[in-house]
């Protein structure tokens, strides 16, 4: 488990320099924590002095100004939290900001250059690239593209989206199991196997995305998005798998209606990202203080896609875009301390494990028919299922004959397959005679010999005296391939992994038997 707290970023949006000239000012030496101060202009106009403050402080864990590029904004912010999503954990990057400030370029990028690429294509392509060099490990991803568009949400994967008016479109809901987990339906998981793939869902999606033009943002978004990356990966002969889900987030900008001039549906839309924004700070607020019993999830739909993300188990980044302008200074402030709040709650992310059902049954019932096998032996239980041939094909098999007194019961036919099973050193024998294959566990060991070669006697209508050396050696003769005393077909000859003698050395086996017959 990591516990930490969510990790907040400040980039500022790149403006013309006399409009920010004195406005605000970066402190990389601070107690080796950045600090952005933020200076308001003093208002001659009033004729008076005042007392209002001159100037806010806020502290980030890094401070990206205005010539920061996509590649080292990536680097710093992104490539951290695909590293933790490669090994197992959940991670969430948000952008927050006022409209207009940087969000969707800094998560998406721009479309002009190559360079513009933002954190989603860039974090693609770094982890295809990772999963490519561990090719010891299965690796499955598969790419959701969720749009909350006046607190409803929308699957921009849906192949229905352009033939479609968005009235018609299903919307995704969601759905809440006795655990507590979230589940939305109507949204589609693509499986993305390489990252053009992947790029092509990414493109497919923005196209969909609801865009306007407004007085403050040329292509402003009109809803939140939540680009979603699922990683599944599991070793293989493991009956274990991770699963880990990255959620790159591009919020919708908050907007004040009075500089807008927003009306009809530009208003409408702009209170509803100014709502749903509104619960985002009060889920926020409640978990930034402490012994608060409840946490209002659910008064919105973002709110609630994103509990993992915010407070729960995921390891959460957070970037707050800055547009440093006269006229935009109280947006930042406010911008500013949202991520102070933020930067109080604490995470709990965990590795991602769990069983894989398909291949825990089939664990699970090798294991049974193992414990069957040994309950066998030491019950003296009857085992009667046939042998097929591949089964005989299986093990080395041997011809044993009587040959106590030097006469060989060949009409027995009678054979041994030694056949090793997981846990104590149990061997269990099988027994073919007169033609018939069949599987009998008895409990017997190479040190009750006599009974053994009683046993055995009996099974063959003759009652001679064997030693346990005759059993174990001379009674087991290897006949060659050229033999000619023997009605069977040529057998394997014997090999050091068995542990079963030659004839010509004469040597006993050591290792414990069982025997059995039909």
């Amino acid at each position: 488990m990591v516990k930490q707290t969510i990790q907040i970023f400040a980039r500022v949006k790149p403006t013309v320099r006399k409009q920010q000239q004195g406005i605000y000012s970066i402190d990389e030496d601070e107690k080796l924590t950045p600090s952005l101060e933020i200076i308001l202009p003093r208002d001659l106009a009033d004729g008076f002095v005042n007392n209002k403050r001159e100037s806010y402080k806020f502290k980030f864990q890094k401070i990206f100004d205005q010539g920061a590029n996509q590649e080292t904004i990536f680097e710093n912010i992104a490539k951290p939290v695909a590293e933790s999503v490669l090994a197992g954990y959940n991670g969430t990057i948000l952008a927050y900001g006022q409209t207009g400030s940087g969000k969707t370029f800094t998560i998406t990028g721009g479309a002009e250059r190559y360079s513009d690429r933002g954190i989603i294509p860039r974090t693609l392509s770094y982890i295809f690239e990772q999963l490519q060099k561990d090719s010891s490990t299965i690796h499955t991803t598969h790419i959701s593209y969720l749009e909350i568009y006046n607190e409803c949400g929308y699957d921009l994967l849906d192949p229905r989206h352009e033939a479609s008016s968005l009235e018609d479109l299903p919307k995704v809901t969601i759905l809440e199991d006795p655990d507590q987990n979230i589940h939305l339906k109507n949204l589609s998981l693509h499986q993305a196997a390489t990252e053009e793939e992947a790029l092509n869902l990414l493109f497919l999606g923005d196209t969909n995305r609801m865009i306007a033009e407004t007085p403050m943002n040329q292509a402003s978004t009109r809803s939140h998005c939540i680009f979603t990356i699922h990683l599944s990966s599991k070793e293989p002969g493991s009956v274990t798998v991770r699963h880990a889900k990255l959620h790159l987030v591009d919020l919708a900008g908050s907007e004040r209606v009075a500089k807008t001039g927003a009306g009809g549906q530009l208003l409408t839309e702009a209170k509803y990202i100014n709502l749903s924004l509104h619960y985002l700070e009060q889920v926020i607020i409640a978990l930034s203080e402490k012994h608060r019993a409840h946490i209002p999830y659910r008064n919105s739909m973002m709110t609630s896609v994103l509990r993992d993300s915010l407070g729960g188990n995921c390891m959460t980044t957070m970037i707050a875009t800055l547009s440093l302008e006269k006229r935009n200074i109280d947006e930042s402030i406010s911008t500013c301390r949202f991520a102070q709040r933020v930067a109080l709650i604490k995470n709990e992310a965990v590795l991602n494990e769990e069983i894989d059902p398909k291949l825990m049954i089939i664990r699970l019932q090798k294991e049974i028919q193992e414990l069957k096998d040994e309950l066998a032996l030491v019950t003296g239980e009857q085992r009667t299922e046939v042998l097929t041939d591949a089964e005989l094909l299986q093990w080395p098999i041997y011809y044993c004959s009587n040959t106590g007194n030097g006469n060989e019961s060949r009409d027995s036919g009678l054979f041994y397959q030694q056949r090793h099973l997981s846990g104590p050193s149990i061997s269990a024998a099988m027994w073919h005679i007169g033609g018939m294959r069949s599987r009998q566990s008895l409990g017997w060991r190479s040190r009750e010999g006599p009974q053994v070669a009683d046993d055995i006697q009996d099974k063959l209508g003759t009652r001679q005296a064997l030693k346990p050396a005759a059993v174990l050696s001379s009674a087991c003769p290897v006949p060659t391939e050229n033999s000619k005393e023997h009605k069977h077909p040529p057998l394997l000859s014997p090999s050091s992994r068995t542990g079963c003698p030659s004839r010509a050395h004469g040597e006993s086996r050591k290792d414990e038997l069982t025997v059995g017959n039909n």
